[in-house]
């Protein structure tokens, strides 16, 4: 966990283009990872309630962290932003209110990262709405361009993190924005590939998307 010494920096989000750069852990990394988390908040003496993870990107982290602190009552809210790889798209939005009354409650919100900090935001206000006492929030990985520095966090990266349960998802939208890019597939391939994405996977994801054998 990063000592919250940052809530007041200013880092400009920078122009990815043709310098995006992948980080691609794997599930032991990320299990190791949420074992960290884990650790820094029971050393807070925080305990909460009920668990929140933020649909889609929150919702593995939150059941491995729900295990780890062995709390199970886990919920789920969702918020949609991205539309793209490095791309968002206007404001998010609640999609999915908390799925369990958490008036009262202590909630520790768990997602994958802090990224621009606006659905955190913005589930942080929903929570309060809902008449949450104390809410904290945690995330395997943070950027310094955040509107919202977690509470917890245990890793802090400029790039843009293929977590285990999103690489098919990544390809897709990785061969969209290079051939919007006018790139062709098979530079969008290599990218993926160079960046530590296993080659067998980004051939047999392309061609179950695109029916493109690269």
């Amino acid at each position: 966990m990063r000592e919250l010494n940052k809530r007041n920096q200013k880092t400009p989000v920078p122009s990815l283009g043709n310098n995006l750069e992948f980080e691609i852990p794997s599930w032991d990394q990320i299990y190791s990872l949420l074992l960290n988390l884990a650790g820094a908040i029971q050393k807070s003496e925080f305990e909460s309630d009920v668990i929140v993870g933020i649909s889609r990107g929150g919702w593995l982290p939150a059941r491995i962290i729900s295990d780890l602190l062995e709390n199970p009552k886990l919920a789920n809210v969702a918020a949609k932003f991205y539309v793209g790889v490095a791309e968002t798209k206007g404001k998010p939005a609640i999609t999915q209110p908390v799925s369990i009354p958490v008036k009262n409650k202590k909630v520790l919100v768990v997602d994958d990262v802090a990224d621009t900090g606006e659905s955190l935001k913005l589930v942080h206000s929903h929570l309060k709405k809902q008449g949450a006492s104390e809410i904290k929030i945690a995330t395997i990985y943070y950027k310094p361009w955040s509107t919202m520095v977690p509470d917890y966090y245990e890793k802090e990266t400029r790039c843009w993190i293929v977590f285990p349960w999103e690489r098919k998802e990544t390809v897709r939208k990785t061969v969209e924005k290079f051939r919007g890019e006018g790139k062709t597939v098979e530079d969008a391939k290599e990218k993926l590939i160079s960046s530590g994405l296993n080659k067998r996977l980004v051939e047999q994801f392309i061609k179950e998307i695109f029916g493109e054998t690269p």
